[in-house]
C-alpha cells in the first residue's frame, strides 16, 4: 500500500478507509507492506500485529530529512520526523517488522541526512532500510523548480544541476531501477553513503520476506463484494 500516495492522509482520521481495507487483508491474512510518513498507522498496530503474527506484514515510515523546518515546507500535512520516529518505537514495540524508507533524498538539499536518518530510525528500532532518489517525472520537475524558488532560491541552481548528474544530463531518468537509484559518481556517492550507514547501525538492506502461508478464504457469505445471493 501507498507506493504512490500516502494511504494515511489527514482524511483517513474520520474516514478510516485504510483501517477498513488492512481489516480485510486481516481478515484474509493477506501479506502487505505499507509506506507512510504519517504517525496515524500506529493506530492500526492492533491489525498490523495480528498479520505480523503470521509474517504476514511490514511497514516502512518515510523520511526526507529530520529537519522539521524543513519537513513542513517540503512534505506539508505530513507527521513530523519526530513523531515518525516515535511511530517507528510504537510498531516495533507492537511486534510489526518496521524499517526507514530514506526518500527522496534530493541531491544538494537533503542527501547530507542520510547516515543521521538511518541512525536515528536504528535506534527506535528500525530493522531494514531503503534510499531512493527524488524523482521530477513530466510536470513535477517544474512544480519542484517553483518550490524551490520559493524555499532554497540560493540552493536551487545546485540542486538541479546535482540531480541532473544523476540522471544523465535531464531531471528525470524513467528507467526501471535507475529511476530511483541514479548513475553516475554522486549517484554512487549517495548511494555509499546510506549502505555505510546501514552497516554502522547493524540494519538490513532489504525488506523482510512476508509470507502468504496463513492466507484463508472466508465462508462465501462472509465476502464482503457478494450480494445477498452470493453475486459478485
Amino acid at each position: 500500500m501507498s507506493g504512490v500516495t500516502d494511504p494515511y492522509q489527514p482524511i483517513e482520521r474520520q474516514l478510516r478507509i485504510t483501517r477498513a481495507c488492512i481489516a480485510v487483508l486481516a481478515e484474509f491474512r493477506n501479506p502487505v507492506y505499507i509506506v507512510t510518513k504519517n504517525r496515524l498507522i500506529t493506530r492500526d498496530a492492533d491489525l498490523l500485529s495480528d498479520l505480523a503474527g503470521r509474517a504476514a506484514a511490514s511497514v516502512m515510515l518515510s523520511f526526507s530529512t529530520l529537519d522539521s523546518g524543513l519537513s513542513r515546507v517540503l512534505e506539508p500535512r505530513t507527521s513530523t520526523p519526530q513523531r515518525r520516529l516515535e511511530a517507528i518505537e510504537s510498531l516495533a514495540a507492537a511486534g510489526v517488522p518496521v524499517g526507514v524508507f530514506v526518500a527522496p533524498v534530493i541531491p544538494g538539499l537533503t542527501d547530507h541526512e542520510v547516515p543521521a536518518i538511518v541512525a536515528a530510525a536504528a535506534r527506535r528500532g528500525a530493522g531494514f532500510a531503503m534510499c531512493h532518489l527524488v524523482r521530477l517525472p513530466r510536470g513535477v520537475a517544474a512544480l519542484f523548480e517553483e518550490w524551490l524558488d520559493l524555499h532554497a532560491p540560493d540552493r536551487k541552481s545546485k540542486v538541479l544541476n546535482r540531480i541532473r548528474e544523476t540522471r544523465g544530463g535531464t531531471l528525470d531518468d524513467p528507467r526501471f531501477w535507475k529511476r530511483v537509484r541514479g548513475e553516475g559518481e554522486f549517484a554512487g556517492q549517495i548511494s555509499g553513503l546510506f549502505e555505510m550507514a546501514c552497516r554502522k547501525n547493524g540494519i538490513r538492506t532489504e525488506c523482510p520476506v512476508l509470507s502468504t502461508a496463513s492466507f484463508r478464504r472466508p465462508p462465501r457469505q462472509r465476502l464482503l463484494w457478494e450480494d445477498a445471493e452470493g453475486r459478485l
